[in-house]
């Protein structure tokens, strides 16, 4: 019998910056890190890439629209959940340096807050990993590991 490969869930974040600020939501009535700030992301369905992705999850969340030739893969993260066993995550932060549509809360029932902070001031409620990662943006790291030790 064949053993079992190992499992990565895949997902895709969008970076928006103007003015040194960035977009995030506070999460709500997910399950997971409610009450915390994150990036409009999403996970990558079967068949579909990251890029398609995070146009996507942009356009779902926040009504951003967007085009993959405007987009950028500034950071990659290999991260441990912490949940449990196959919770393993491979995470692709896009920065949008061209960006379209509205920018609003298109999911209320799972966002209560988007906002644009200022990159040296966030709030103190963001979920780690995405704080982690977004430190390693500002300081221009490509890749890094989280929450294994």
């Amino acid at each position: 019998m064949a053993k079992e490969r190992h499992k990565i869930v895949p997902a895709s974040y969008l970076v928006l910056i103007k003015e040194n600020k960035i977009l995030m939501q506070r999460r709500f009535n997910t399950g997971y890190e409610d009450g915390k700030y994150s990036l409009v992301a999403g996970h990558v369905e079967s068949g579909e890439n990251f890029t398609n992705a995070i146009i996507r999850e942009a356009k779902e969340e926040s009504g951003v629209e967007l085009k993959a030739e405007d987009l950028k893969v500034i950071h990659v993260m290999q991260r441990d959940s912490g949940t449990g066993e196959n919770n393993e995550r491979v995470d692709v932060f896009l920065l949008a340096e061209k960006w379209g549509g509205n920018i609003e809360n298109k999911e209320p029932h799972k966002c209560d807050d988007l906002s644009w902070f200022d990159l040296d001031g966030l709030p103190d409620n963001v979920i780690p990993y995405v704080k982690h990662a977004i430190d390693c943006i500002k300081n221009k790291i490509f890749y890094s590991e989280y929450g294994f030790e």
